[in-house]
């Protein structure tokens, strides 16, 4: 799913896209010895891992919903960092049986601690619906206007929020 935002994002040419995938970053559990909200790391995973969310002015989120939340490597991800994450925007591409709806809000709430900007438009993706026995992805054609959308208001509102990382 991931590459099908990263692909359909970037044929926009509206803006840079990434796909940051946190296999890459191998974030052990929470091991930096400050609060996040000092800043003072002193993990080189954590300073990379820093850089790089500090590089961004907004996010697209694309997650699975397990348990009727979002997997623990990401919620440990947000919870490294504090400052990077702030005045900037954010939308969610869900997963799973019901499209990750209850793991998208989860997601809303810990986001909104980190003072992350959550648009209100969504693309979720049932495993009934948008995959082919369960298992191959196969989205509705509907699935990409959500996206656009969601691009769209994540677009506007990282632009809107940018005097206030500015600042």
């Amino acid at each position: 799913m991931a590459r099908w935002v990263h692909e359909l994002a970037a044929e926009r040419g509206d803006a840079e896209y990434e796909l940051v995938d946190l296999r890459d970053y191998a974030l052990p559990h929470l091991d930096e010895p400050n609060a996040p909200a000092m800043g003072n790391y002193r993990h080189d995973h954590t300073k990379r891992w820093s850089e790089k969310i500090a590089s961004f002015d907004a996010f697209v989120f694309v997650t699975p919903e397990y348990n009727h939340s979002i997997p623990g490597v990401l919620k440990d991800a947000v919870d490294f960092l504090y400052a990077e994450w702030a005045h900037k925007a954010a939308g969610f591409v869900g997963y799973g049986v019901d499209g990750a709806v209850r793991a998208v809000e989860h997601l809303r709430h810990v986001l909104a601690m980190v003072s992350v900007a959550t648009v209100q438009a969504q693309v979720t993706l049932s495993i009934y619906a948008d995959f082919e026995n369960h298992t191959t992805f196969k989205p509705a054609a509907a699935q990409e206007e959500r996206l656009s959308l969601v691009l769209d208001q994540v677009l506007a509102w990282g632009g809107a929020l940018r005097p206030l990382r500015a600042a």
